[in-house]
Parts: C-alpha cells; structure tokens; sequence
C-alpha cells in the first residue's frame, strides 16, 4: 500500500496513543514521519516500534523555541511537509468549582496554545495541497462532567479547522479536525490511579457507546490517513467523528 508514498509527515504527540498508531500507519503507507513527543524514552520506543522511516524528535509544542527547533530538523532532512497532525494534547478533569487559573493555562497552552503555533510554524514547509489534520474530541459537542476547561478547548480545536480552511485555500491547503470517542489509549489510566479502575472506566465509556465498545487507535489511525491521503482529496473543514455513534445518537 503506498498512498502516502515518498510524503513527510509530522506528528506531535507521536510516542503513544492515537499518534503512534497513526505513525506506524503512514510509514505502512510510503511515508517518512517525524514523531514528536516530551519524553525521549516512550519517543526512543516508539520509533523502535516503527522501526523505519522515522526520526523521533523531543519537543513540547508549548515552547516556541522547541517548536522552531523541530521544523528545523525537518527541513534540513526532508525540506517540507506534506501532512501534519496536530495531535498533542491533555486532560485533567476538574468541575466548575474547582477550576484554576494554572489548571485552565495547563490545559490552553497544550490544547489550543501549543496547536495554533504547531500549525503557524510549519507554514512556510507546508506544501502547496497538503493536509492539516486537528484532533479535537466529542467532548467539545457533549456537556460532559468535569470536561469544562478541556471541551471548550476541544471545541476551540473545531473552530481552527474551519478559519484555516479559508485562510489556507489560496494554498490548496485542506484542514480537517478529527473527533475520537472512547479509545483504548494510555490516557484512559491517566484518567484513574489503578487498573481497576481504568477498567471500569472502559467499561462505563462501552456501556453509552452505541457500537458497544470502547475505539482501537488503528482505527483512529485509519481515519487520520484518509484525511491525509488523496482519497479525501475534496473534504476540507469538516469534523470527523471516530466514537463508535457516542455523540450521534
């Protein structure tokens, strides 16, 4: 399979999660990705999960400073992009009452702060009908419990893929944001302090889900490459929901 045959891909938050499973897809597809993560032992496994066609590069997408570092490793070993996922991100559960001012920065800097300045950044690498992917979340559409500071950035994250659309169009450049449901990743443990826990929390998420279960990260990573590819050639703006039917019904 070679959709994304010969094409540079970056992916921030790459080490884990949705973004490893979407960098082992791409590199399957032709590709040569650039994972971006902050820590250099889950980075230095996952590119040996990879195992080729892959730099693992350590950077925190809220500092300015790593991401000029990262776009410049990029043009020196591939000169420009033709996908960008712009996937990092975090959650920290807090209610109306419990809300701080370091909790909402922590939560804006990575999830909105860090995505715009991923994007602004690589510009002037994008090339002329690349794809710009978002991850947003259905949370951003659901009143969610304790999701205040995290849906509202989420739902920031939506509205970006619809002003850089027009923004971007003299480019050809298509912006499209991504919305997983309940996926089996690593932060559904960040979420609970035991294995227990995480799953009863897997299976509170399988129980209102309509498809009966919690997502897989391939099948995120199938949806981002169809955004990615020219299969999607004619979708620009759009959310994509991957939740199993949890916010459609």
């Amino acid at each position: 399979m070679s959709r994304l045959l010969n094409k540079t891909a970056v992916i921030t938050g790459g080490n884990s999660g949705i973004g490893l499973a979407t960098a082992k897809r791409f590199v399957d597809e032709g590709a040569h990705v650039f994972i971006v993560g902050r820590r250099q032992a889950e980075l230095d496994q996952a590119a040996a999960q990879i195992g080729k066609n892959v730099t693992a590069v350590k950077a925190d997408v809220t500092k300015l400073e790593d991401l000029d570092r990262l776009y410049s490793i990029v043009r020196e070993q591939r000169g420009q992009i033709d996908v960008l996922f712009a996937n990092s991100g975090s959650i920290e559960h807090k209610t109306l009452e419990q809300i701080t001012p370091e909790h909402y920065d922590r939560t804006f800097d990575v999830n909105v702060r860090g995505l715009i300045f991923t994007v602004q950044k690589a510009l002037p690498l994008l090339r002329e009908g690349s794809s710009v992917i978002l991850t947003s979340s259905i949370a951003g559409v659901l009143g969610l419990e304790a999701h205040d500071t995290y849906s509202a950035a989420k739902a920031a994250v939506r509205s970006l893929a619809r002003t850089w659309t027009v923004e971007l169009k003299g480019r050809g450049i298509r912006v499209n944001a991504i919305s997983p449901g309940a996926i089996d990743t690593p932060i559904i443990e960040s979420q609970v302090t035991t294995p227990a826990e995480a799953d009863a929390l897997r299976a509170k998420f399988a129980s209102v889900t309509p498809l009966g279960r919690v997502g897989r990260p391939e099948e995120l990573a199938a949806a981002v490459l169809f955004l990615a590819s020219e299969d999607s050639s004619y979708v620009a703006g759009i959310e994509l929901f991957v939740d199993g039917g949890l916010a459609q019904v």
